[in-house]
C-alpha cells in the first residue's frame, strides 16, 4: 500500500537560499559589524555580491557546511561573537531548511574601531 500522506516529487534548496539564511542569521547576532570579502580563486571575481563573506558546500554526507568571513564590533567578545554565531546560523539552517549542519567556521577578519579611536592608533 502507497503512502498517501507524502506528496509526490522532491524539493531542492539553491545554495544561494542557503547563503541568504546564513547572512540573515549572522547580522543578527550582537556584536557583527558586516561581512569581509573571503579569500578565493577566481571564483571570487565572477562571484562578487550577495555571497561575500559566505562559503558553503554541502558534501557527500548532505550536511551543510559553513565558513563565515565577519568584521565585528568593537565593544564585543570575540569567542562568545563567534559562538553565537554558530548557534544562531546552525539552528536557523536546521529550523528552515531541515538539514543537518556538519560545521559552522568562523572568521574574524578585522574589528570595527570608531574613527576616532583608529586615528589615535
Amino acid at each position: 500500500m502507497a503512502d498517501t500522506n507524502r506528496p509526490p516529487g522532491k524539493t531542492t534548496v539553491a545554495p544561494s537560499v542557503l547563503e541568504t539564511i546564513v547572512r540573515a542569521a549572522t547580522l543578527q547576532v550582537e556584536g557583527v559589524s558586516r561581512f569581509a570579502p573571503h579569500p578565493s580563486g577566481v571564483d571570487h571575481i565572477f562571484k562578487r555580491g550577495q555571497s561575500e563573506g559566505i562559503r558553503i558546500k554541502i558534501k557527500e554526507d548532505q550536511r551543510v557546511y559553513a565558513d563565515i568571513y565577519v568584521i565585528l564590533t568593537d565593544k564585543v567578545n570575540v569567542r562568545v561573537a563567534s559562538k553565537n554565531i554558530q548557534k544562531t546560523v546552525n539552528r536557523a539552517i536546521s529550523k528552515m531548511v531541515g538539514k543537518e549542519v556538519g560545521a559552522v567556521n568562523i572568521h574574524i577578519r578585522n574589528i570595527d574601531y570608531p574613527e576616532t579611536l583608529s586615528a589615535e592608533l
